[in-house]
């Protein structure tokens, strides 16, 4: 794990994070209840997001979120201007705070 995520600060603002947030996001959109162990870029740093943001540029997510979205987003190669997370809520609105329906454009 490299820079940011060894500084002080980033560890700071994770605890601040899932302090504020201690349940997946996601997973509470899906209509479940599940603790939040990791902290994730809306718009991750190698595709041009702040290192530092302020706590709504993050989202507290279960490893399981995390990883769903690492892989259809965040990786070279992945989808950086697709959904981050399929399916939708019992509303039938996108799961994916990023989906053009919230404003976000689907690009993070």
């Amino acid at each position: 794990m490299g820079w940011p995520y060894s500084t002080s600060r980033w560890q700071k603002l994770r605890r601040a994070k899932l302090s504020a947030e201690p349940l997946c996001e996601i997973c509470e959109r899906r209509d479940r209840i599940e603790a939040a162990q990791d902290v994730d870029h809306i718009t991750p740093v190698r595709q041009g997001g702040a290192p530092f943001p302020a706590l709504d540029g993050l989202m507290s997510l279960c490893h399981r979120c995390h990883s769903e979205k690492t892989a259809m987003h965040d990786k070279t190669g992945g989808n950086a201007f697709g959904r981050r997370f399929k399916g939708a809520d019992q509303s039938g609105n996108p799961i994916d705070p990023g989906h053009g329906r919230w404003g976000g454009g689907g690009g993070g």
